[in-house]
């Protein structure tokens, strides 16, 4: 650091006064990596009653995180918990949807809508009740369409609740999603559309679209009150690597995750749905039943039945 002189005489510099009193005032103040905090404290744990789930689409763990066209979804996954060897079920897109919402993936090897495949098995959906999930589809035209219009945005595959055929409330309960979504539904899904999930869009423009949406989630009374967690998760990989290890970003963003977390075991969409059902206090569904759980990992209170 340089050093300052001052005016030697009977009169000190007004100039150097100003000075003086602007270093007085920042020791003062914390810096501001101090002044804040961000959304995951380590604070004590509560039960968590509402789980929130963001699917983005086909990328490489390496594709996003440490990516420099990711910042906002890296300050999350640095700031809050991730898993770092986690890995979809398969590929196309489908299967994957219906691994982490029903704990299998029915045999379905295609992206066909749900008049080809009429899954009549349980879902955790239909877990928590018919008036206690929600899904929220981005451009999706209609609630609960089960087709992909010509041309449009949103893509039935990625809306798996629309395949449930034992939802009877997917008309009221799956649903566009709007500028002003609420998340006091035990579980909610949310699908981006496939510009901004990433699938047809840049890791910069999902990044940009998460920053603009997760602000809505950790602002709600559920986050501020600390029963709500929330997971944001790839379905696939893509790219060169597609064929590999299916390996995929996962990160898990809550009050009480202490900042840094990593959970290095090998955990996959059975994992994911394991810890939804243990936090949610409902029974394991079908893979998910021997899967590794990440609620002791990321201090989420299990409630396993």
């Amino acid at each position: 650091m340089g050093r300052v002189s001052f005016f030697r005489g009977p009169r000190m510099s007004l100039v150097c006064l100003a000075v003086a009193a602007l270093a007085a005032a920042a020791l003062a103040s914390p810096p501001p990596s101090q002044a804040t905090t961000g959304p995951c404290t380590a604070a004590a744990a509560v039960p968590v009653t509402h789980v929130v789930v963001i699917v983005m689409e086909n990328r490489n763990t390496t594709s996003v995180i440490g990516s420099p066209d990711a910042p906002y979804i890296n300050g999350l996954s640095t700031g809050c918990g991730q898993a770092v060897d986690y890995h979809g079920s398969r590929h196309p897109s489908l299967p994957n949807y219906l691994a982490m919402t029903g704990g299998d993936t029915f045999g379905i090897t295609d992206d066909k809508a749900p008049k080809a495949h009429l899954l009549t098995g349980s879902s955790i959906f239909g877990q928590v009740g018919s008036t206690r999930w929600r899904s929220y589809q981005e451009s999706m035209p209609t609630p609960c369409l089960k087709y992909t219009p010509t041309g449009s945005l949103y893509a039935v595959k990625h809306n798996p609740a629309a395949y449930f055929t034992s939802l009877t409330t997917c008309t009221t309960n799956d649903l566009p999603l709007g500028p002003y979504p609420t998340f006091d539904a035990a579980f909610t899904l949310v699908s981006p559309n496939i510009v901004n999930d990433m699938h047809d869009g840049t890791v910069r423009q999902g990044d940009d679209w998460m920053a603009g949406f997760v602000p809505k989630v950790l602002a709600s009374p559920e986050y501020r009150a600390g029963t709500l967690a929330l997971f944001i998760v790839w379905d696939e990989n893509d790219g060169p690597r597609h064929a590999a290890s299916n390996q995929v970003p996962m990160i898990v963003v809550a009050p009480s995750v202490a900042p840094g977390t990593i959970a290095t075991g090998v955990l996959d969409h059975y994992s994911l749905l394991a810890t939804w059902e243990d936090m949610l206090g409902l029974p394991r569904l079908a893979y998910a039943v021997t899967a590794s759980s990440m609620t002791t990992t990321f201090r989420l209170p299990s409630r396993r039945p």
